[in-house]
């Protein structure tokens, strides 16, 4: 088998890389720099000359409060993109995993969203990720969506990076207590998708690691964990912490895809933590 992962400069794609060369499957890890998903001619030229079993389609336009100016661009990445991707795909045969988000979902009550419950992003980032999925849909059959949230990992910015930082530099900090999800742990992530992509079980999944929280609760388990004692979490509603983009203020997914089609769910998101800590240098 032979594996292409895109975004390996992110936050998953550079774990993805890490995972699939720990089991000795085959992978080329690609970039802006090796070609431009928004450009159909170069995506296809490169795809094609690669010739991969699957695609693991990593990149994405993630900057959420900028997707609300910068539209056109986020479209291109978060849309053109993985239709480019999908459709090479579809010539070649071969596989492909879009990552996806909880911002697909609109965010309102308490329940846990399922894989085919009814979508309604509230704002460009959400809407170019699920114009994404449905390009995904459009173009292939052998697909895997999995929605994720919260993501932390080695390689790349993250709140439990911003959290140790800002720990160090002030007494208190002001995190948002009523919005509810689950962060994901993209080396945990990793080794599902590895165990996905050897299958043909296709269909849309929600993959984070289990357990749930506020950020503010996020945030108090980092500042426990991480010995910072003397920080003070003070918690904010999303309306006093002020975002020029819409947030989801509950973020729950449902993996009973994962159960169903015999895959694992991601350990605890508190053992996730503990073990990313272990990873990076909280002294410095």
């Amino acid at each position: 088998m032979k594996v292409l992962v895109t975004g390996v400069k992110g936050q998953l794609g550079f774990d993805m890389m890490k995972e699939l060369k720990k089991r000795n499957i085959e992978c080329v890890g690609a970039d802006i720099e090796e070609f431009d998903i928004t450009d159909a001619d170069k995506t296809r030229d490169f795809i094609t000359e690669c010739n991969p079993d699957v695609v693991v389609h990593c990149s994405a336009y993630t900057a959420v409060d900028k997707a609300e100016e910068n539209i056109v661009t986020c479209r291109a990445v978060n849309i053109d993109g993985p239709a480019n991707i999908a459709k090479v795909c579809r010539e070649l045969d071969c596989k492909m995993v879009y990552i996806s988000t909880d911002y697909v979902f609109p965010g309102v009550g308490d329940c846990y969203y399922e894989t085919d419950d009814e979508t309604g992003p509230l704002g460009q980032y959400g809407i170019t990720k699920l114009g994404g999925e449905l390009a995904v849909k459009e173009n292939l059959e052998k697909y895997f969506i999995v929605r994720i949230s919260w993501v932390f990992g080695i390689n790349g910015n993250n709140f439990v990076k911003t959290m140790l930082k800002l720990g160090k530099e002030h007494d208190e900090i002001s995190v948002v207590d009523d919005q509810i999800g689950s962060p994901t742990y993209t080396a945990d992530l990793s080794v599902l998708l590895c165990d996905m992509i050897v299958t043909d079980k296709y269909g849309v999944y929600h993959a984070t690691n289990e357990g749930i929280c506020s950020w503010a609760d996020f945030a108090e388990e980092i500042f426990r964990q991480a010995g910072y004692n003397n920080v003070k979490v003070k918690r904010v509603t999303t309306e006093e912490y002020g975002a020029k983009a819409v947030r989801p203020k509950n973020s729950r997914m449902s993996k009973e895809s994962l159960t169903k089609n015999g895959f694992n769910r991601l350990p605890d998101w508190k053992d996730a933590l503990r073990r990313y800590l272990k990873e990076v240098d909280i002294t410095t």
